[in-house]
């Protein structure tokens, strides 16, 4: 029992010890983000003039939040759980490519989020680009 117990737990934690890659989440976001937030995720990418909806400028989240980035919002927003309506149809929403969800994030309120390790390294770099 002890044999199946330990490489269990480990595996378990090992999964949850995930550390944010910055650098990663860069790369996640100039392939399925910048198209329309920009380059530099200020809601000025090259597909701005065809959406009904301006994209959101990605690098004031926090500001805008009362000076806490909204994490949960953010995951939501980016897998579907929270549509938005940006050019005649929902966001693009990549939740398949952000499976399977083995990551715990921490909210500003200390809930917790699960998210795939692209979705984790995403949101490290989007909260590393706040002013």
């Amino acid at each position: 029992m002890k044999a199946i117990v330990l490489p269990l737990a480990l595996a378990i934690l090992a999964s949850a010890a995930h550390a944010q890659d910055v650098r990663g989440g860069k790369a996640v976001y100039d392939r399925y983000c910048a198209a329309c937030h920009g380059p530099a995720a200020q809601g000025n990418g090259p597909m701005k003039m065809v959406l009904t909806i301006d994209p959101t400028n990605l690098t004031a989240l926090q500001r805008v939040n009362g000076g806490h980035f909204p994490l949960a919002r953010v995951v939501q927003r980016i897998d579907g759980r929270d549509p938005i309506v940006a050019h005649g149809s929902e966001m693009p929403i990549y939740g398949n490519f952000f499976e399977p969800r083995s990551v715990a994030l921490r909210t500003e309120r200390g809930e917790t989020v699960r998210v795939s390790p692209p979705m984790a390294d995403l949101v490290a770099y989007l909260e590393s680009l706040q002013r």
